[in-house]
């Protein structure tokens, strides 16, 4: 038996990752907003004794493109996740709940008041996704003339990570007393006001809810930029990412651990999960024929709008589609990681444009793996022994479908090899994670000074 765990999250869209999925028959076509089809799939993934469920999201449209793709899109409507979460907290036990939020377009008071309020709902099972927003589509949405540069975004990212742990450190854990014989219930002196002025934001506090089951909720930081690794070896305890390579994984693994001790942090604090999007079938010629009735249900225009992003201001349609692109862009490898990883791709697999585009149709440049149950998971087993991963975002290409199968055939699998649970180890997120949960900043100084004091008092 293994005494390293995989982590696994569900991560969801809709009817599924694939661009088509909402053609196919197995999933809900307006499951954006289907109550129903997301208890299914939070009950399915409780099932599978996955530690989270998780949504992407972003303050605007998914879609990048002409009409013509705009009108076969199956993304543009769905729910706001923290809402979504309130309500599938209410019909589960276990499995935790990541939603994604961004500090470019909330506030710090707000987002902080929101994610505690999960956290109570859910019992401990909330965890936020940290993002800053890629998009150029959103800024409008604001109020705002241009979306800021990545410089000042991430820069803003720390402060606002700090004014929210702040805020939730605004009351101590052992605060509130509610005693109706006494009629105390509150004690004052573990109610502590914030006073943040900084270059972004000015926040007084206190917030206005009691310190959450976890303390703070999960911090997750997707992305692998620059600027993104050194946000999350700051302040994520984990990190979604894209790697289509074994060695590319191992790198950014090796990176990311390399820079947490910087920061006070040991390994095993930040968990990194690459994003793995499993075509499972019996056989598998079964999987390689699902996987080639998907590529089937996409339209060109739909194909040509997903790579689109990777040439700026170039008309792809006039390409020949069953030819490799005719030149690659240089990507910043800094600034734009996806795009690092979507164009060496290409390159390294010589793709052609159709090639590419139903690549990128199945999971946006994430892991694609076509095969039996025994296949991918020997896939997971090899990054996981293999310094590349802590666990996965598993990404199922159809929604409900690709879930029940990963939970009815790859799950035992893995159970077998001695690599994932066969219970839930604990009540909260943390707890299931492995993860520890964060002393109050107050009373941590307040035990320091007591401790301080007792050593003085005993010296003399």
């Amino acid at each position: 038996m293994s005494r390293r765990q995989l982590r696994l999250g569900a991560f969801i869209m809709a009817t599924g990752h694939h661009i088509a999925a909402w053609r196919h028959a197995g999933s809900v076509v307006d499951s954006g907003v289907n109550i129903d089809h997301y208890i299914e799939v939070a009950h399915t993934a409780e099932r599978g004794l996955f530690d989270q469920v998780f949504v992407a999201d972003s303050p605007g449209l998914f879609h990048r493109g002409d009409t013509e793709s705009l009108s076969r899109q199956g993304r543009l409507s769905h729910f706001e996740p923290v809402t979504l979460w309130a309500a599938l907290a209410a019909v589960t036990k276990h499995v935790g709940f990541v939603a994604t939020a961004s500090t470019t377009y909330e506030d710090p008071f707000t987002l902080a008041r929101k994610f505690a309020s999960l956290d109570h709902i859910s019992k401990g099972r909330a965890a936020w996704n940290v993002v800053t927003t890629g998009s150029e589509q959103v800024y409008g949405n604001f109020g705002l003339d241009k979306h800021p540069d990545p410089e000042i975004r991430y820069e803003r990212a720390h402060e606002f990570l700090e004014v929210v742990k702040g805020l939730w450190d605004s009351f101590e854990d052992d605060a509130f007393i509610r005693d109706p014989v006494s009629g105390v219930y509150l004690d004052p002196a573990k109610l502590h006001t914030l006073s943040h002025v900084g270059k972004y934001f000015k926040v007084a506090g206190p917030l206005n809810l009691e310190r959450s089951p976890q303390g703070y909720p999960v911090i997750v930081q997707a992305g692998s930029s620059e600027p993104g690794r050194e946000l999350a070896a700051a302040t994520a305890e984990a990190i979604f990412t894209a790697w289509t390579s074994l060695a590319e994984a191992q790198s950014f693994y090796r990176d990311v651990k390399g820079r947490l001790a910087k920061y006070g942090r040991s390994p095993d604090e930040l968990l990194i999960l690459p994003g793995i999007s499993p075509v499972i079938g019996r056989t598998q010629a079964e999987a390689e024929a699902k996987w080639n009735e998907l590529q089937q249900l996409i339209h060109p225009s739909v194909g040509i709008a997903t790579i689109a992003y990777h040439w700026p201001n170039e008309d792809i349609s006039r390409w020949n589609l069953d030819a490799p692109p005719p030149y690659y862009p240089e990507a910043p490898k800094g600034r734009n990681s996806r795009q690092h990883v979507v164009l060496e791709l290409a390159k390294r697999e010589r793709l052609t444009v159709r090639q590419l585009y139903q690549y990128l149709a199945g999971a946006r440049g994430h892991w694609v793996v076509v095969g039996t149950p025994q296949k991918i998971a020997d896939d997971i087993q090899n990054w996981f022994e293999n310094g590349a991963a802590d666990g996965f975002n598993v990404m199922p290409p159809i929604l409900p479908e690709s879930l029940n199968e990963f939970v009815d055939l790859v799950i035992p699998e893995l159970q077998k090899r001695g690599l994932f649970r066969t219970a839930y180890e604990g009540k909260t997120l943390r707890e299931n994670l492995g993860l520890k949960r964060p002393v109050n900043r107050y009373a941590a100084r307040r035990g320091i000074a007591a401790s301080s004091q007792g050593s003085t008092l005993a010296s003399r």
